[in-house]
């Protein structure tokens, strides 16, 4: 599915009233209790647990990447070049720094899951004083606790070496994306961010050959600003990839060790049934996109465009071999080839985002005492078994908020407009060609469509057919 990106400022009443019935119908959490803004702030005032030989890592040249305006930074990223290739240095907000197993914040972290995001705000896995501030990896000039990992790699980027310790580092700059790309296009940035795009090509490459894929579907993003919005479809800049490839490195790392050590929870997803292969290939011949015999389902996907609406429609059938993800809980008798992610043909683990997802930081906890040969502390090892049905939760009740408020977002921006005509592309027919999904690029909407013998992959003329404000429904017809 596509990523999506809101944000209303200020929401209009008719969005505000509508995501307050999605809180509501979810349970999407969104105020602290006091006891934890307490505790939470307690521990900010306190600072962080004392960790002993946490090693002083200050000097490393550490940025962070992420959207403007973010707070709550996670990962600080560091890249050299060494004798034999590149040293990746990756820190991670040490979140067991600030939080105690068992106290109140922890508690609504377990409740909450995740971050979710709303137009205006958001709903964070741990009150702001932590999140945004103490234990966030801000470029504010002073040192915080992180769990840095050190990763080796050889001149073409394949790992030859990996550790994670307790640590601890200065950001020394919170950039976003967009600079990003603009210094290294520019030839202006620092010598760390050039080999991030070196060592996130080789990234990139290394994933080709060993038959992963990632699909490269346009994110639609939805932005607003003094009463008026729009949503739009937006190409992820290629920063954005290589930054990614230095999480996933981290994950398959985790894996690995998490693996090796016979403890800990992978992120999981299962090969794709042979029939929904067969399946993408009639609509590949549908749409008239070569694709032969011998070509691996990764390869083709990477040639496909997605400014081409026959493409589009492609990618988005792929979407259906990306579904069944979950956590699966490693222990004694684990079948190595049972728990791979498919989709990146390799052994993967969340283990970059502790800030906003709650398995983060154990994952974290698990790594750091396998790599320093100590036993995983008591209350990681009781918290592992009950990961993956609270993660699988939240990421239900996620992804049900999310897709509901961009739907009362599309709504709102085409109240008014039933019966009005607009040029969409056919992403996905079912019910003998009767049913489908259409994306419009303006407004950028995706929506179901009804119709007599739905063209796949082509642009057709649709009538707003229904645009329920209340509830975000949408649906239009062949014009």
């Amino acid at each position: 599915m596509r990523t999506r990106h809101i944000s209303l400022v200020p929401v209009p009443p008719p969005l505000a009233a509508g995501v307050e019935r999605l809180r509501d119908e979810l349970d999407v959490p969104h105020e602290f209790p006091p006891e934890v803004r307490e505790v939470a702030r307690r521990s900010a005032a306190d600072g962080p647990a004392t960790r002993p030989g946490r090693r002083d890592l200050t000097d490393l040249d550490l940025v962070t990447i992420d959207p403007p305006g973010s707070m709550d930074l996670d990962q600080a990223v560091c890249v050299q070049r060494s004798r034999h290739g590149y040293r990746v240095w990756y820190a991670i907000a040490d979140v067991a720094a600030w939080v105690a197993p068992g106290d109140a914040v922890d508690r609504e972290a377990h409740r909450r899951g995740q971050t979710f995001y709303a137009p205006d705000s958001r709903s964070p896995l741990h009150p702001p004083v932590l999140g945004e501030g103490a234990a966030s990896l801000l470029a504010d000039g002073h040192d915080r606790p992180a769990l840095v990992w050190r990763i080796d790699l050889d001149s073409s980027g394949q790992v030859t070496g990996s550790t994670v310790e307790r640590a601890r580092v200065r950001s020394r700059g919170r950039l976003s994306y967009q600079h990003v790309q603009r210094e290294l296009d520019a030839g202006t940035a620092r010598d760390s961010l050039r080999l991030l795009r070196e060592v996130g090509l080789l990234r990139e490459r290394v994933e080709a050959e060993r038959g992963g894929v990632s699909l490269n579907l346009p994110e639609q993003e939805v932005r607003g600003e003094d009463g008026t919005w729009v949503a739009e479809f937006r190409r992820p800049l290629p920063v954005e990839g290589w930054n990614a490839q230095i999480s996933l490195l981290t994950g398959m790392a985790a894996a690995g060790m998490m693996l090796a050590g016979g403890v800990g929870v992978l992120r999981t997803l299962p090969p794709a049934h042979p029939a929904d292969r067969v399946h993408l290939r009639h609509v590949a011949k549908s749409l008239h996109i070569p694709w032969a015999a011998g070509t691996p389902y990764p390869e083709f996907v990477r040639s496909l465009d997605p400014d081409v609406p026959e493409h589009l429609a492609m990618l988005t059938a792929c979407t259906t071999l990306f579904r069944g993800a979950g956590y699966t809980l490693i222990g004694p008798g684990t079948d190595p080839d049972a728990v791979r992610h498919a989709a990146l043909a390799a052994d993967y683990a969340h283990a970059t985002a502790p800030l906003r997802r709650l398995v983060d930081r154990y994952v974290g906890e698990v790594c750091v005492a396998l790599c320093a040969g100590a036993e995983v502390p008591e209350w990681a090892l009781a918290a592992l078994p009950k990961l993956p049905a609270e993660m699988a939760e939240s990421d239900q009740r996620a992804h049900r908020f999310e897709r509901g408020v961009l739907d009362l977002v599309e709504a709102l921006e085409l109240s008014g407009r039933v019966g009005d005509t607009f040029t969409g592309v056919v992403v996905e027919v079912e019910a003998g060609g009767r049913r489908g999904l259409v994306t419009v690029a303006q407004p950028a909407v995706e929506a179901p469509v009804s119709g007599s013998d739905l063209p796949l992959g082509e642009e057709i003329a649709v009538r707003l057919a229904r645009c329920d404000t209340d509830t975000g429904r949408i649906a239009f017809a062949q014009a």
